[in-house]
């Protein structure tokens, strides 16, 4: 795993990071109508909707500092840099918080390699830039404007403090890089006896290309091998090239410009782990508007609207990652998500199915069709997809648990119960503590009402490992009911309940168990409230109707009776 040694970066940032104004909205002639829809679009994150209806209440408003910085935003963050462009030309004109324009503008002046311009605006206060942003941005713009001595000192001078120091020592071991002088660049990305210097892992890239124009082969393939292993396909690549003796430039940054947008992306990353997603965005859009085919923006940018449930914005991003770059595979799976969640599963299975035949041998890629498979229900092409997965790996090694696990669950939709147990078993032997697998098969076996006490202790291991989990503590709560012990069910379908508040089959357990200790008012209660929720086959939503009819002990008798009990 990569070693950040710039601890808390997200905090500085977001220290002196973007604020958009209260806002206060006046009463121009057709104005509401729009405002209103912004808001709601904002709501929903619906950047391009919220950005089309912020532009048109400026437009009634001109000088609302509040839907200027929105309109900015909005419109930077849903693509249309063309619109953001004069909105933060307005809103740098007026006496209010200016760092949205002034960031917008800034990355405009560099992506047209106006550095001049670029460093104008740094230098008016007025636009309040953080000091780390301020002082990597100068560098780049002094290195855009061939003062490279400048340049070294913007970024050295961002070492006197603690916070910002490994940065400013990473961009001045780009600036030397690009300036030819790999051996300055290379003592810097050394590091010292805490090992090499490293803040994301694009350091790690430029550092093994610097490394390779120095011809330190096996130097660079040592770093490679320490910080990542196999787990990243993009370095496994490069791994191949560098021990088939290829020749491999430095391309980390190609120009001032591509500097610049690595600063905006360094920050955009430390953003999204501290769940700043907006302005994640913000900023990985201003690298991607400097540079547009920095694929490591676009993958950021598309990850987060692909959670966000904005599956267009998303597709769009992951469509401009050439088939060429080494993270195209990442690049379609993620595609394929975006579809898949959008509704289109037809093209999600066509992409993922296209990527199989292109790398037949890639686990990963089945194990991702699969999921797709399985998502939708389609249990048997699901299990032949992680079949294929499972024959590509070593059978014994534990990262491969949860290939077995979800072909487990496949094999038990399908009713292939001695398949599915054999792969639940299967992952155990992997993970023996596994509280995802301990849960499914305990809960599978009180369910077929088979070896309840060996169902019953890989429930309370599986609580003991995951004991905030609601759909674990609902398999513990049940199987204490299966076997009669009522009492002891009871706190833990109420902690299940508490932890899942709105899922309908565990509101179903707790009303049968309340029933089963007398407390009938509650299990009604509790069963009318499943029933809120819509319950699909997982709880019989005509069997809980039937159950506060007449009761739980009506319904077993009757089910006894006809023998589906």
């Amino acid at each position: 795993m990569f070693k950040f040694k710039c601890p808390g970066l997200a905090a500085i940032v977001l220290g002196s990071a973007l604020t958009l104004t209260v806002p206060v909205v006046t009463q121009a002639e057709g104005l509401a109508g729009p405002y209103l829809a912004a808001v709601q679009a904002s709501y929903r994150n619906d950047y391009v909707t919220a950005a089309q209806f912020f532009t048109q209440a400026v437009a009634q408003d001109q000088d609302n500092t509040y839907l200027l910085q929105n309109a900015v935003m909005n419109n930077v963050v849903g693509g249309t840099y063309e619109t953001a462009i004069p909105l933060a030309k307005r809103l740098s004109s007026l006496e209010a918080d200016r760092q949205i324009a002034g960031l917008v503008l800034v990355a405009d002046a560099i992506s047209g390699d106006d550095f001049e311009s670029a460093m104008a605006y740094l230098g008016d206060e007025a636009f309040g830039f953080n000091k780390l942003l301020l002082g990597l941005l100068k560098g780049w713009a002094s290195a855009g404007l061939d003062d490279t001595a400048a340049a070294q000192a913007h970024f050295e001078g961002l070492g006197q403090d603690t916070g910002f120091g490994p940065l400013g020592q990473y961009h001045l071991a780009l600036v030397l890089a690009l300036a030819g002088n790999f051996d300055g660049a290379a003592e810097i990305f050394d590091g010292d006896d805490s090992g090499p210097l490293r803040v994301s892992r694009a350091s790690l890239v430029a550092h093994v290309q610097v490394l390779l124009q120095l011809d330190r082969r096996d130097d660079a393939v040592v770093l490679i091998d320490e910080a990542v292993g196999t787990s990243d396909p993009e370095l496994v690549a490069l791994r191949a090239r560098i021990v088939g003796g290829e020749e491999v430039q430095f391309d980390a940054v190609s120009s001032a410009a591509d500097g610049a947008a690595e600063v905006f992306l360094t920050l955009a990353t430390a953003l999204s782990r501290e769940d700043a997603d907006v302005f994640a965005l913000l900023y990985a859009r201003l690298a991607q508007h400097i540079r547009p085919d920095y694929v490591d923006a676009l993958l950021l940018s598309a990850d987060i609207l692909n959670a966000q449930q904005q599956y267009e914005l998303a597709i769009a991003d992951f469509d401009k990652v050439p088939s060429t770059s080494g993270v195209f595979r990442d690049a379609e799976v993620g595609r394929a998500s975006a579809l898949s969640s959008s509704g289109n599963v037809g093209a999600a299975v066509e992409a993922l199915s296209a990527l199989a035949r292109i790398y037949p041998d890639d686990g990963f890629i089945h194990v991702s069709l699969g999921d797709t498979f399985r998502r939708e229900e389609r249990y048997a092409e699901a299990a032949e997809s992680y079949t294929r997965a499972i024959s590509l790996a070593d059978g014994d090694d534990p990262s491969e648990w949860r290939n077995f696990y979800v072909r487990g669950i496949s094999y038990e939709r399908l009713d292939e119960w001695d398949n599915a147990e054999a792969d639940f078993r299967k992952a155990l032997e992997l993970q023996p503590n596994q509280a995802l697998v301990l849960n499914y098969l305990g809960y599978s076996l009180v369910e077929k009402n088979m070896k309840i006490d060996e169902a019953r202790d890989m429930i309370e291991r599986a609580v003991a490992g995951d004991p905030d989990n609601g759909y674990i503590t609902d398999s513990l709560g049940w199987v204490l009911y299966k076997i009669g012990e009522f009492e002891a069910a009871v706190p833990h379908m109420e902690r299940a309940v508490e932890l899942l508040p709105s899922d309908p089959v565990i509101n179903d357990h707790l009303g049968d168990v309340l029933w089963m200790v007398g407390r009938r008012t509650e299990a009604v209660f509790q069963w009318k409230r499943a029933l809120s929720f819509e319950p699909g086959d997982e709880a019989d939503p005509e069997r809980i109707r039937r159950k506060i009819d007449v009761g739980l002990d009506v319904v077993l008798e009757e089910e006894t009776a006809s023998g589906s009990n």
